[in-house]
């Protein structure tokens, strides 16, 4: 029996339309009529045009830039829905913005990642749907239901069918001490050897000394992250494996594209030699990189909300 909604509908800010439309085509269903915009003064402004009354509703909205106004339009929209009254309400937030202030890294500092928790729920959500959270406590963050989809079986089935038994010769490896136990899990599903960039400075005011822990001599690699923000650190471990750790090929994934600043010229100009990135972020303009490969998310979305609706468990969706 489903305990929640008369029907299921799904509803889309401007962060990332062409996402809700895919996992909507995915769905069979017609993306909800609703007019997302701006005043003026730039004050979010939301319409919906068709009834909400006892549905289960899905409102698909990444925190991705304009981080804020983007924010605000989720909190608009999830407010307009449960003054229309909706059966319940998902938050569907594919990259979660915010996400990497967590904690306290010195005095004084504020756990946004908490603040937007909280505004979320006090908005009116009933649930939140997400993907690769920058950290996973960020789910305890929340008093109400999160659902942390991971992207790891998304890269896991595409490099499957692009190396196939070449899987098991290559190395995944870690930019960072701090992503080691993803990487690992992702290279256990494929049969792959682990390896880490360690990165450290000496003493100050000098360089970071880049240090290659594990074997990559002659193998074909695979850096694994959850985000791309600047691409620093992304590039600078490249660089470190094929000038260190003398590998033959580079090639890198991430979950979140955020490509800020100086991000695509790095990417361009290093030994990268394909980045595979998810849609959860809209894309950036294939003109500007030939090394970025984009993979869609919306078949793992639009299962996720039918198993939300049905009151079914989403388990199978992380192997």
């Amino acid at each position: 029996m489903i305990s929640h909604g008369k029907d299921v509908k799904v509803f889309t800010g401007n962060a990332n339309p062409a996402l809700a439309q895919e996992i909507c085509q995915q769905m069979g269903m017609r993306l909800g009529e609703a007019d997302v915009k701006g005043f003026a003064d730039g004050e979010a402004s939301v319409s919906i045009y068709e009834t909400v009354r006892g549905s289960d509703v899905f409102v698909v909205q990444s925190t991705c830039k304009p981080v804020n106004d983007n924010l605000m339009e989720l909190l608009v929209m999830i407010d307009a829905l449960r003054r229309a009254s909706a059966g319940r309400i998902t938050a569907v937030i594919p990259y979660f913005g915010y996400a990497r202030q967590d904690r306290k890294a010195k005095a004084r500092d504020p756990i946004t990642a908490k603040l937007v928790a909280n505004m979320i729920t006090a908005a009116g959500a009933d649930r939140v749907l997400t993907m690769d959270l920058h950290a996973s406590q960020i789910q305890g963050f929340f008093d109400i239901p999160v659902d942390n989809l991971l992207g790891n079986p998304i890269f896991v089935d595409y490099y499957a069918k692009k190396f196939g038994s070449r899987c098991e010769e290559m190395v995944v490896v870690s930019p960072d001490v701090g992503s080691v136990a993803r990487a690992r899990a992702f290279a256990q599903k494929l049969h792959m050897q682990l390896a880490i960039v360690d990165k450290r400075r000496q003493k100050a005011n000098q360089c970071e000394v880049m240090n290659v822990i594990g074997d990559v001599t002659g193998k074909d690699c695979i850096l694994f992250d959850d985000m791309v923000d600047t691409a620093g650190s992304l590039c600078n471990a490249a660089k470190a494996l094929v000038e260190v750790g003398k590998a033959k090929s580079v090639h890198a994934c991430a979950s979140h594209g955020v490509l800020s600043g100086p991000a695509i010229d790095r990417i361009n100009s290093s030994d990268i030699q394909e980045l595979a990135l998810l849609n959860t972020i809209p894309a950036v303009d294939a003109s500007l990189s030939s090394k970025l490969k984009y993979l869609s998310v919306a078949p793992m979305f639009s299962e996720a909300i039918e198993r939300i609706y049905q009151e079914i468990s989403i388990s199978r969706l992380f192997d």
